[in-house]
């Protein structure tokens, strides 16, 4: 497929708008158009990002080879559908339905018409995380914070599957091994749901993941740490930066009347390559239509992180 891939943007609200600005930028692909349940809004877009405003998603359809999907989750599904009965491609936004089942039917659907669907879990494409899959071999405990202040926009899902659905995804990628436990809670503080949630995972092998989540908070902190065996690995999501620290020695030394501890490690920094993430995102998604690139995360993947992530919000649920 040499020539480029034609694309179309449903839903240009917060998220919408970034992916509209993105795929103005792609090299193998053009942006058609945009949809938006707002004829005001998808104007006004539109002429911003010199591009057209379609009629409806099905006038969308007939003009591309594939749509990133980024309205309210609750249309997810049914969006997401029409595109592939349409035999078009899918980038849809997380999560990628508001039940496992719908979520299930969309990539056996995907799967039967030959079609690449994808979840935009962005943060799989953030420089660090894609670095992380070489160092993290067998990870024993993995502590993940995602606290950030209130944002209003968001107001149709929780911290659960509007942040901590991040971490679930690259924990499950990290571990890839079953999850036999959920411990979890959480509280609504601003909103109706959720707004702050603990959650401790333990896997088949052993691992054991421990993910807070704050939508709450008066600092913006995107942190994952990984204890194995032989090193530490940290890993800051927001500057894309990681440090592994290895051969640490837990020497105490017992002074006249003071304890001393003494814990010295090697600290390596790790070069990362950073790039927007969002883009790359775009340009694996163009690659996979293109048969030029494997998808980075197979469906069934998908649909095993939204059952853990509902899980997670059943036991909120049943401890409120």
């Amino acid at each position: 497929m040499d020539k480029k891939v034609r694309l179309g943007v449903i839903g240009t609200g917060h998220m919408g708008q970034y992916h509209v600005n993105v795929a103005k930028m792609l090299s193998d692909a053009e942006l058609v158009g945009i949809y938006d349940a707002s004829t005001e809004r998808a104007t006004q877009i539109a002429e911003k990002h010199k591009t057209k405003a379609f009629a409806s998603e099905a006038d969308l359809f007939k003009e591309v080879d594939a749509v990133i999907i980024a309205a309210p989750t609750f249309l997810h599904h049914k969006i997401a559908k029409q595109a592939l009965s349409e035999k078009k491609h899918v980038l849809v936004e997380k999560p990628i339905s508001q039940t496992v089942d719908e979520a299930r039917e969309l990539v056996d659907l995907a799967k039967k018409n030959n079609l690449v669907l994808q979840v935009g879990h962005v943060e799989r494409f953030n420089g660090a995380v894609l670095e992380l899959g070489k160092i993290a071999e067998q990870p024993l405990l993995i502590e993940s914070r995602r606290i950030a202040p209130f944002n209003p926009r968001i107001s149709d899902v929780g911290v659960v599957l509007d942040m901590m659905i991040h971490d679930i995804d690259i924990v499950m990628n990290l571990v890839k091994s079953d999850v036999v436990e959920v411990k979890a809670t959480g509280a609504s503080i601003i909103s109706a749901h959720e707004d702050v949630a603990s959650v401790v995972l333990k896997f088949a092998n052993g691992c054991v993941a421990s993910l807070n989540a704050s939508r709450a908070s008066q600092a913006k902190i995107r942190t994952l740490n990984i204890s194995q065996k032989d090193s530490y690995v940290f890993l800051d999501f927001t500057n894309q930066e990681i440090e592994i620290h290895r051969q640490a020695s837990s020497t105490t030394q017992l002074g006249s009347g003071e304890i001393k501890y003494r814990q010295e490690s090697i600290v390596e920094k790790i070069f990362v390559h950073k790039d927007n993430p969002l883009k790359q995102e775009h340009e694996h998604f163009v690659k996979c239509i293109k048969g030029e690139s494997e998808p980075m995360v197979k469906g069934e993947s998908d649909i095993r992180t939204l059952e853990v992530a509902y899980r997670v919000l059943q036991q909120i649920g049943e401890n409120k």
